[in-house]
């Protein structure tokens, strides 16, 4: 896993700007740490940071592969797993390697293939291909955007990156936030936006796009989504296939040169990736070592509710005595919570989902000590129906995007200038857009119609927040985290599963409990969903109010034009209670949006951001 960053301009020499090129290369040194390399000629720079993860010594980039007189040079961030599948059919028609690299391999794939190589890979990648003689660069970014790609067009020239921070380092860019940026913090954040960067004139390749820029002008096209089929399957072979997919999935995503782990919490999710794991390990004589996360006094202070029922670490134990693995449970401390906030904000480029995103910062740079893969059960809820909103009747019958309905309650804390931003309008045009893009067959009764709506809403949007902040979070600790049930082929047959079968026997992802039968413990099968752990540590929220209370206090403070003082105040005396909705999704309550404000203003300030109304 690594970073990639890339300078394109077809009209003028830029072979001289090499500073530039290495400036922001740098700027993704955690993503890859182990190795640096860099691309020169007269109308690309391209830069490459490395993560050794697959064949040290055959692996670094940029690769250059020339065939038939043409040769082509590629910057490539992630994973394939399907590598030797490939292979063997580039060798039938004749191709050779110098490596095993997975990287060759996706090289040649698009020398033999062009843009329909994107039909053949299996895996989280986003990648540019430059093409010496036709003057072009082909990038791509994969099927559900587990790896990032931010570009911008500006003055002929074509800028992208792994990071946001990337293009920030370049001359041409300056951190610019306009209305629209504003309304995307406000009125989405954390989630943003699909190929939005929130800074203005950058973008994000969304997930399953490909962009190509030449003499003609940039093109930005979407490869894939899932399609619609008549499921004819009865449940039993349902639960096979899903289950035969998932394994599968899993099993490929193990391969590396580097020592691997999975995360744990106890879960269905994370406890059939960590059981699939720990056998696949104890074939090859090796013992798997599994980490949960947990809080300074949680087992003091947890209140049980219905979006968290129980704690993880007595499940975690369980599962980890079940599958002999060797665990490791990770504390945070309050304060280490709250200084990482800043931290998070680093590595996102934004302000994200508060202290979910600090404790997973601080849990990677643990992880990290020992390991340099780690797989992660995130995208199961999306795809089989986890989350309380795929079960509630006003959730499902919500005419917006069921994790984003404060938007009245967010514009309370907002400067009358902000308030004068339709926010409203801007978050009903995304959701109205999305839902147009929502594919059906004929036949369906209204539920299977809703509810086709409501899982690719979940895989589009829901789905991309969580894993720009398993990324973000994981690799700014240069630790490379893998998620098996983001595979596509996976995403696109449960797409297709009838609701009857999805919530076999009325349970959230009542399907995945059934085809997990045999593989877990029964007790583990039938644990009601629990989502990532937060602290219920009262020291916590005082922390964060008083930071809030001395960003108040500052007149410098960036975010005070931006909020109204008079309610963020009533916000910070009561400890966050007097915001009653859910910022973003289940979790983001209270000291939650104390944290967010606090975010906010260090990406403010740290950014050094230009507002412009």
């Amino acid at each position: 896993m690594c970073g990639i960053a890339g300078w394109i301009n077809l009209k003028e020499d830029i072979s001289k700007n090499r500073d530039v090129i290495l400036n922001m290369t740098d700027t993704l040194k955690k993503r890859g740490p182990d190795d640096a390399g860099y691309y020169f000629s007269k109308n690309a720079l391209l830069g490459h940071r490395r993560l050794v993860v697959v064949d040290p010594s055959g692996g670094a980039q940029p690769m250059s592969k020339s065939v038939g007189g043409r040769r082509y040079i590629i910057v490539y961030n992630g994973e394939l797993y399907n590598t030797e599948d490939l292979r063997k059919l580039l060798v039938k028609e004749n191709y050779s390697f110098k490596s095993y690299s997975d990287t060759e391999v996706l090289l040649t794939s698009y020398i033999h293939w062009g843009i329909n190589c994107l039909k053949h890979i299996n895996g989280i990648y986003a990648f540019a291909i430059w093409d010496e003689s036709k003057n072009q660069i082909f990038m791509a970014r994969d099927p559900l955007g587990v790896k990032p790609l931010f570009y911008t067009v500006k003055d002929n020239s074509l800028i992208f990156g792994s990071e946001i921070k990337t293009l920030l380092a370049h001359p041409f860019i300056e951190p610019v936030v306009d209305r629209d940026g504003l309304t995307e913090i406000f009125a989405l954040g954390p989630a943003r936006s699909l190929g939005g960067g929130v800074f203005k004139g950058i973008y994000e390749v969304p997930p399953a796009n490909y962009v190509l820029y030449d003499r003609y002008g940039i093109k930005l096209r979407e490869y894939w989504k899932p399609q619609c089929k008549i499921h004819n399957e009865d449940t039993e072979t349902t639960a096979q296939h899903v289950k035969t997919l998932l394994v599968d999935a899993i099993k490929r995503q193990l391969v590396a040169d580097v020592p691997v782990c999975t995360l744990l919490s106890g879960g269905l999710d994370s406890s059939v990736i960590s059981t699939v794991a720990a056998a696949e390990f104890k074939k090859q004589g090796k013992t798997l070592n599994t980490y949960s996360i947990d809080y300074e006094d949680n087992d003091k202070y947890f209140k049980a509710n219905s979006f968290e029922p129980t704690p993880d670490r007595v499940w975690a134990l369980k599962m980890s005595d079940y599958i002999k693995s060797v665990h490791h449970g990770i504390i945070n401390t309050s304060s280490d919570l709250a200084d990482a906030l800043y931290d998070s904000v680093r590595a996102s480029d934004l302000p994200g989902m508060a202290d979910i995103d600090s404790s997973l910062y601080l849990f990677c740079k643990e992880i990290r000590k020992d390991n340099t893969v780690a797989l992660s059960g995130e995208c199961a809820d999306e795809i089989f129906g986890g989350y309380p909103w795929y079960r509630r009747p006003e959730d499902i019958n919500a005419d917006t995007f069921p994790w984003s309905k404060s938007i009245n309650s967010r514009k309370e804390i907002l400067s009358d200038e902000l308030k004068a931003l339709d926010l409203e309008e801007y978050l009903n045009e995304q959701y109205k857009s999305s839902i147009k893009q929502v594919p059906h067959i004929d036949g369906e009764s209204k539920l299977e119609y809703r509810m086709r709506e409501l899982f690719y809403l979940n895989i589009k949007w829901f789905m991309i927040t969580l894993l720009n902040r398993k990324d973000r979070m994981s690799m700014s600790n240069s630790l490379e985290v893998r998620v098996p049930f983001a595979d596509y082929r996976l995403v696109e047959y449960a797409f297709n599963i009838p609701p009857e079968i999805k919530f076999y026997k009325g349970r959230e992802k009542g399907l995945l409990r059934k085809a997990l039968e045999g593989i877990l413990p029964k007790e583990i099968v039938e644990r009601k969903k629990s989502p990532y752990p937060k602290t219920h540590n009262p020291e916590y929220t005082k922390i964060v109010t008083k930071r809030m209370s001395d960003i108040m206090k500052d007149k410098s403070s960036p975010i005070l034009p931006l909020i109204d003082k008079k309610s963020v105040k009533t916000l910070i005396d009561t400890g966050g209670s007097s915001f009653k909705a859910p910022w973003f999704g289940q979790l983001m309550r209270g000291p939650q949006l104390l944290a967010y404000l606090i975010q906010v203003n260090t990406w403010l300030k740290e950014y050094n951001i230009k507002i412009e109304f």
